[in-house]
């Protein structure tokens, strides 16, 4: 059985206490009466009110009184607050009020069916506020065990992983059969891409839980990045990266992170660009406090996936290819750069038919990463 929905009414007369609950009381809603404002204060510590019904003339606290100090704790600051009173109209008197943070304000005598539907309304509006924080904290809860779920699965299949790369390299060595060699060669390399979504997925699990942590130390960044494009011309020499410095590459950020940044982009310009064309990739040192990485190949991301293309389990076409990814690089790319306090972009040139990726990274990522 669900709690009853409370409403408090204060009113220092007992018969107008009386009266309100007679018109108000009904089936799941329960009226908490108060003969003082400092009544009305022990009854909102012990419990949750949708709506206070506060007459303003009392004597000891008055009700704008007692409204400033509901409005000053955390836990009643959200409450409406309906002022009930016998004063004349005055502009100054309601300004008071509402300055006090009433809602609204009716005048004795009052009108029943005005005061009945004000309450309905608000009723409506607290029952529709606690099924959203109850569907929220579901959401949550589903996401958390989607992260440990993630988290777990990643952890639990480098194991058989890496027996299954280990074999396939001691394959070639137990025969001198060339098609032996053949299925060694590709059991390597699907055990690689296989290692590199779990890789991506325990990063996934990191961003979303928030257990980014940066490992900063002095780096050079021409160095990381030609490092990077050589591992992908080693094993494709179509796969063609040029890398263009200009300025100080000197920059303290994390080396693992970053790599996987400028792999990330460098695998997503040679999957989706022209094949007949190098990718570009550029270092901008000539400003003392940044560095910008830019990558920039032929080809034209969709309009319609422009706004997405940061977003988790993307792809750049619409039918997932064979040998694919998950669609998480350029995501966990992007939360990379912003833990370094930088930033990533990308645009697109329809005229020139090509397509750019920029990052701008402090020389500081440690400083940038904690303020």
């Amino acid at each position: 059985m669900t709690s009853p929905i409370n409403i408090l009414v204060v009113d220092d007369i007992q018969q107008n206490l009386v009266a309100v609950e007679a018109l108000l009381a009904r089936p799941g809603v329960a009226l908490l009466k108060a003969s003082s404002g400092a009544e009305a204060l022990e009854l909102l510590l012990v419990h949750e009110v949708a709506l206070a019904l506060i007459d303003v003339q009392m004597p000891n606290m008055d009700g704008f009184e007692l409204a400033e100090l509901i409005r000053g704790s955390e836990r009643t600051r959200s409450i409406p607050l309906i002022f009930l009173t016998a004063a004349p109209r005055e502009a100054s008197y309601s300004f008071r009020g509402y300055e006090a943070g009433a809602v609204d304000f009716l005048y004795k005598p009052i009108d029943a069916k005005a005061l009945a539907s004000k309450v309905n309304v608000f009723v409506e509006l607290f029952q529709q506020k606690k099924q959203m924080a109850q569907q929220l904290e579901e959401l949550k809860r589903a996401l958390r065990l989607n992260e440990l779920f993630t988290a777990v699965l990643g952890h639990d299949l480098r194991t058989p992983l890496s027996v299954v790369m280990n074999g396939a390299m001691l394959l070639p060595m137990m025969t001198d059969h060339p098609k032996v060699g053949v299925t060694a060669q590709r059991i390597q390399s699907s055990a690689r891409r296989m290692a590199q979504m779990v890789d991506q997925l325990l990063d996934l699990a990191r961003v979303r839980s928030g257990e980014l942590q940066l490992r900063c130390a002095g780096q050079d960044l021409e160095q990381m990045c030609r490092t990077v494009a050589e591992e992908f011309q080693a094993g494709d020499k179509s796969q063609r990266v040029v890398v263009e410095v200009e300025g100080d590459t000197q920059a303290h950020v994390d080396g693992g992170l970053l790599s996987q940044v400028i792999s990330s982009l460098i695998a997503n310009a040679l999957q989706h660009g022209d094949p007949g064309h190098a990718v570009l990739l550029r270092i901008d040192g000539r400003v003392p406090e940044n560095v910008v990485l830019t990558v920039s190949n032929r080809g034209i991301i969709p309009h319609a996936r422009q706004a997405a293309l940061f977003d988790p389990f993307q792809h750049g076409s619409e039918a997932h290819k064979p040998g694919q990814g998950i669609g998480l690089g350029l995501y966990t790319a992007c939360a990379f750069v912003k833990a370094h306090g930088g930033r990533i972009d990308a645009a697109a040139d329809e005229a020139l038919g090509t397509t750019v990726f920029t990052v701008q990274l402090p020389r500081r990522a440690a400083e940038a990463w904690a303020a």
